[in-house]
């Protein structure tokens, strides 16, 4: 069976276009948040990788900030108005970066999703739930 399949693929391309159609595609079922962006505000820095790796698998982009450690909170306002959304852990950020994110949120009419924590699943609940897939689990 495997050699036939190998046969059929090159001649005329009809082999290949059913192997296409069966391989299994990355995001085959679920719906993607493909071209948006986030901001994370806060966190732990050790886990940023983590996080931008959890939102690619989404389709979507993440920009850090980190509350105001050793990034100034000023540059929230100038990320702000180029993102979709804006998630803040609410055991891992500055009640400064907190009121500066709300205040821009509402300014730009930006929603802003409070996270339980900064763990990765809260992250990846958080954007399940805006594809509207967050009940399948």
């Amino acid at each position: 069976m495997g050699g036939k399949r190998h046969q059929n693929s090159g001649k005329g391309g009809k082999g290949r276009a059913k192997e296409a159609a069966s391989a299994p595609q990355p995001n085959a079922g679920k719906v993607t948040l493909e071209g948006r962006s986030f901001l994370y505000v806060g966190g732990r820095d050790c886990q940023v990788a983590h996080l931008r790796q959890i939102a690619s698998s989404f389709g979507a982009e993440l920009i850090h900030h980190d509350g105001g450690l050793r990034e100034a909170v000023s540059r929230i306002d100038r990320v702000l108005p180029s993102v979709d959304c804006v998630f803040c852990p609410i055991d891992c950020i500055s009640h400064d970066a907190c009121l500066r994110v709300k205040t821009g949120c509402k300014k730009w009419g930006k929603a802003f999703v409070p996270l339980r924590n900064g763990s990765k699943s809260s992250l990846e609940r958080a954007l399940q739930d805006l594809t509207g897939n967050g009940s399948e689990n």
